[in-house]
C-alpha cells in the first residue's frame, strides 16, 4: 500500500470503485501511468485492463457497460494514445452509452513550451477540449487538483443524463499526482439524477392513442430500441406488449429487448430485417417505439406505413419520423423509460381484458438470398450452427458487414442472453473490445462473430482475452475480402475489379502458433462448426474458430436483394417479400 495522503489518480479510482465499476481499460503510457498505478493500489477493488488499442479499450468499456450496467471507463495517454480514442468515443456517443474516459495529459509546467504530446492550446498546438466536445456529454481539463472532485461528478453525472453518452476529462501528469486530502467522497457530490419528466400533455396524449387502440381491439406494432436495454425496460415492455395485445419488432441493435421465442415477436425492423413487421405495421392501427428513434438501418423499407400510422415514442430524443399529419399523429413521450412505461401500463390495465391480437403467422420470416454454387460456409447455415451451440445467458456480439447482416437477421437471443451490435458508427472490429469487456462484466461467454476484415482491423485483441483467459468464443466468417464492400463493387459498379478481395490466409493456424493456449479451429462446414463451438463451451477461456465462407454470398439485405430483383424482372412485377418462416 502507498503511504502518505491519497493522489488525485488515487481519489479517481477509489471514487470509480465506490459506483461499482471493478475493471477499467485503456493502454498505458507516461502520461497515464498515475491511474494505472493508483488501480494497483485499489487492494484489488479495480482491476486495470491493458488493451493492445485505445479503440478497442473504448469498446470494451462499451461492452462492459452494455452487459453489466456499471460505468465503462477507457484510460489513454497523450498523443497518439488519446487520438486513438476518437472512434471509439464516437461510437459511444451515437450509441447513447455511458463511458468515461480519462485522458493524461503532459504536465503543465511544459504546455505550450514544446512539451512531447501537447494538446493544450497553447503556443499553436491543437486543443484536446475542443478535439472532445463535440464527441462527449461532458468533457473537461482538470487544471487544479482541487476541483477533481467536483469535475469527476460533473463527468459521471452527465453518463447518466436524459441523453446518456460519454464524458472526457483531461488529467496533467502533474495534476495526477498531486495530493488531495478533505475530499468529500464522489456520492456527495454526485447528485443522483432524477429521470426527466414527461410533459403532462403528452403523456396524456399517449395514453389516450394506447387506450383508444386497446379497447377497440386494434392491432398494434411495438418496435423497441437498444434504449431499453440500456434503461433496464425489458419487464416493462413486455408488460406493455401483453397489456396491448401488440406484436413485437426490434431494431438490429436490440435483438435482446424482446424474447425472441415469444410468439408476439414479428422480427427485426429495417434494412437487414424481416418482411413480417413490415406486414405487421400495414395491418396496425397504432405503431409505438420504445427506447428508439428509428434511425434508417431500422426505419427503411416501412416509411410509407410509418407515415399512414399514428405513432407513440417513448424515447429522451425525439424519433426521426417524418413530421406528424393530421390523420397520423406522432406523440413523442420523453420521461424516463421505466416511469413512463408503467404509467403506461396503469392506463391499460384499468380497461378490461383483451385477447392477445394476431401474432405474426408462424413466427418472423426470413429473406431469401440467392447460394452460390461455391465453396465455403453458408451465412445463414453457419448462423444456425452458432445458435444451436450457444449457452443460454450468453452475450453474442456481432460486428459490421455481411456476417453481421446474417447474424441480425437469422439469429435468436439466448434465453437470458445479451446482445451488442455497433450501429451507431459501425466500426469494423468494433466486436473484439465489446466481446472482451462483456466477459469482464459478466462472467459469462461472450460470442464475438465478425468477419476476417474485423480480425484484421483490431483481432490482435485475442492477446487481451488470452493474457485474462477470458471466456470469450471469437468466430470469424473467413471470406478473404472486405465482402461487403465486394458485394458493393459488384452490384452497384458492375465492377470486373476489386479492391477489398484478399490472399487467402489460415486465421486459425496463425493465431494458434502465436498463442498456443488458445483454443483453435477451422470449419469447413456447419456441422464442423457447431462441433468446434460446444468444445469451446466445455473450456474456461477463449477459443477462436474461423468459418470459411465465399466473399460472393449475398446477406440478407434488404437493398442488395431489391437490386437483383430489379435487374432479374420488368419493373413493377416483382414482389420484394422472397420469404421462407421460421422453421
Amino acid at each position: 500500500m502507498r503511504k502518505g495522503p491519497p493522489r488525485v489518480a488515487d481519489y479517481v479510482i477509489s471514487s470509480l470503485a465506490a459506483q461499482g465499476t471493478d475493471h477499467v481499460f485503456g493502454v498505458g503510457g507516461a502520461n497515464i501511468e498515475d491511474l494505472y498505478d493508483a488501480a494497483h493500489l485499489s487492494g484489488g477493488r479495480v482491476t486495470a485492463v491493458v488493451a493492445k488499442h485505445e479503440f478497442s479499450a473504448a469498446t470494451m468499456a462499451e461492452g462492459y457497460h452494455r452487459t453489466s450496467g456499471r460505468l465503462g471507463v477507457a484510460m489513454a495517454t497523450s498523443g497518439a494514445g488519446a487520438m486513438n480514442l476518437v472512434p471509439g468515443l464516437a461510437e459511444a456517443y451515437a450509441a447513447r452509452i455511458p463511458t468515461l474516459a480519462l485522458v493524461g495529459q503532459p504536465p503543465r509546467s511544459l504546455e505550450g513550451r514544446g512539451a512531447f504530446q501537447d494538446s493544450s492550446g497553447l503556443a499553436g498546438t491543437f486543443d484536446a477540449v475542443d478535439l472532445f466536445t463535440p464527441l462527449s456529454r461532458f468533457c473537461a481539463r482538470v487544471d487544479d487538483p482541487a476541483d477533481i472532485g467536483k469535475l469527476l461528478a460533473e463527468a459521471v453525472a452527465a453518463t447518466r443524463g436524459p441523453c446518456r453518452g460519454p464524458a472526457v476529462l483531461l488529467l496533467p501528469k502533474d495534476v495526477q499526482q498531486a495530493t488531495v486530502e478533505q475530499l468529500p467522497p464522489l456520492d456527495q457530490l454526485l447528485a443522483e439524477p432524477d429521470g426527466p419528466a414527461a410533459a403532462a400533455g403528452n403523456r396524456a396524449a399517449a395514453a389516450r392513442m394506447l387506450t383508444g387502440a386497446a379497447a377497440s381491439g386494434a392491432e398494434v406494432l411495438v418496435i423497441a430500441g437498444d434504449g431499453v436495454g440500456r434503461g433496464g425496460a425489458r419487464a416493462e415492455l413486455a408488460e406493455l406488449a401483453r397489456l396491448l395485445g401488440a406484436s413485437v419488432a426490434v431494431t438490429p441493435e436490440a435483438k435482446d429487448a424482446f424474447d425472441n421465442g415469444d410468439p408476439r415477436y414479428a422480427g427485426v425492423a429495417g434494412t437487414i430485417g424481416h418482411p413480417t413487421v413490415r406486414r405487421q405495421l400495414e395491418r396496425a392501427s397504432l405503431c409505438v417505439l420504445v427506447g428508439t428513434r428509428l434511425p434508417v438501418m431500422a426505419r427503411a423499407g416501412l416509411e410509407a406505413a410509418l407515415d399512414a400510422t399514428p405513432l407513440v415514442c417513448f424515447d429522451p430524443e425525439p424519433p426521426y419520423t417524418g413530421p406528424p399529419r393530421a390523420d397520423a399523429p406522432v406523440v413523442h413521450v420523453d420521461g424516463d423509460l421505466r416511469t413512463e412505461l408503467r404509467a403506461a401500463a396503469e392506463a391499460l390495465a384499468a380497461l378490461p381484458a383483451r385477447g392477445a391480437g394476431t401474432p405474426p403467422p408462424g413466427g418472423p420470416e426470413y429473406l431469401v438470398a440467392p447460394r452460390p454454387d461455391s465453396p465455403g460456409v453458408r451465412l445463414d447455415d453457419a448462423v444456425r450452427a452458432i445458435e444451436s451451440a450457444l449457452p443460454d445467458g450468453a452475450t453474442v456480439v456481432s460486428d459490421a458487414g455481411n456476417a453481421s447482416s446474417a447474424v441480425i437477421h437469422h439469429l435468436s437471443v439466448p434465453p437470458e442472453g445479451q446482445f451488442v451490435l455497433a450501429l451507431g458508427m459501425g466500426g469494423m472490429g468494433h466486436s473484439f473490445g465489446a466481446g472482451i469487456g462483456a466477459a469482464f462484466g459478466t462472467g459469462r461467454r461472450a460470442y464475438v462473430l465478425s468477419g476476417d476484415g474485423g480480425f484484421y482491423a483490431h483481432g490482435m485483441e485475442l492477446h487481451t482475452a488470452v493474457e485474462h483467459q477470458l471466456p470469450v468464443t471469437f468466430v470469424v466468417f473467413n471470406n478473404n475480402a472486405h465482402a461487403m464492400c465486394v458485394t458493393r463493387e459488384q452490384l452497384l459498379y458492375e465492377a470486373d475489379y476489386s479492391y477489398n478481395t484478399f490472399r487467402p490466409a489460415d486465421l486459425a493456424a496463425g493465431a494458434g502458433a502465436m498463442f498456443p493456449s488458445l483454443r483453435t479451429a477451422t470449419a469447413t462446414t456447419a456441422e464442423e462448426l457447431r462441433r468446434a463451438l460446444l468444445a469451446a463451451n466445455e473450456r474456461t477461456g477463449p477459443a477462436l474458430v474461423c468459418v470459411e465462407a465465399d466473399p460472393d454470398e449475398l446477406p440478407p439485405f434488404l437493398p442488395f436483394l431489391k437490386l437483383i430483383d430489379d435487374r432479374a424482372t420488368p419493373s413493377g412485377a416483382h414482389d420484394d417479400d422472397r420469404v421462407t418462416p421460421v422453421g
